[in-house]
């Protein structure tokens, strides 16, 4: 995979610009949580609905979400699915005091962080709830690479594209000029813009480069 490591002051950065969601229709529960979470430096916007929640938020900053299961309207296993219909992937920690196996297995399936049942203690929240930021944060950025790695590859013309095709498969230069009927230096002239276009020096990058964008295509075939 094609990454690279955040900088510890980014990183901070990141985290402190990340907010909370919580959605409860208990107005204690909700002061409470807003209290537990603000004393360690996140910001929190709390929401009585689901809908309320739905409706206002926005995938662009990270975060993440604590979720009642039984709320009235939607219930927060309903919520859950709405965010997977929009392709919001936001990590979700369900607290209930109404936890069931069925209703645990059904929110973990629907991509929940965990399942806790109330009451449940505050240290214990709270490191999920960093958890859950420190997953959102690392999939924005994992998305925010694919999509650059995607914009290299389409300004590549298409007999480009077609050498990087060989190239990532494994032939030699030689080999490709005998395929697409050309000349070795008009092959060699190609992959030089082939690398230079996606920014890579070695051609192990660029297989590696070529898998992960193969594996957002896969994931999402709207290419993000």
């Amino acid at each position: 995979m094609v990454s690279e490591v955040m900088p510890i002051n980014q990183e901070a950065t990141v985290n402190q610009e990340a907010t909370v969601f919580v959605v409860d229709d208990d107005p204690a529960i909700r002061k409470s949580l807003r209290w537990l979470i603000e004393s360690v430096g996140l910001k929190v916007q709390t929401h009585e609905l689901a809908n309320d929640f739905l409706e206002s938020y926005s995938p662009d900053s990270p975060g993440c979400l604590v979720l009642d299961v039984r709320i009235p309207g939607m219930s927060g296993l309903e919520l859950q699915e709405k965010l997977r219909e929009r392709g919001y992937d936001i990590p979700v920690i369900i607290v209930s005091g109404y936890g069931d196996v069925p209703m645990a297995v059904r929110a973990m399936k629907a991509g929940a962080v965990d399942f806790l049942e109330k009451p449940v203690s505050d240290q214990v929240l709270l490191d999920y709830i960093q958890k859950g930021i420190g997953q959102d944060i690392k999939n924005k950025m994992a998305r925010s690479q694919n999509k650059e790695l995607i914009q290299r590859k389409d300004s590549l013309t298409r007999r480009e594209r077609e050498v990087m095709g060989y190239v990532v498969a494994g032939l030699s230069s030689r080999e490709i000029a005998e395929k697409l009927s050309v000349s070795f230096k008009t092959v060699e002239a190609h992959r030089a813009k082939i690398m230079k276009k996606m920014q890579v020096k070695s051609v192990p990058k660029l297989i590696q480069m070529d898998l992960q964008i193969q594996g957002t295509s896969i994931a999402d075939p709207d290419r993000l």
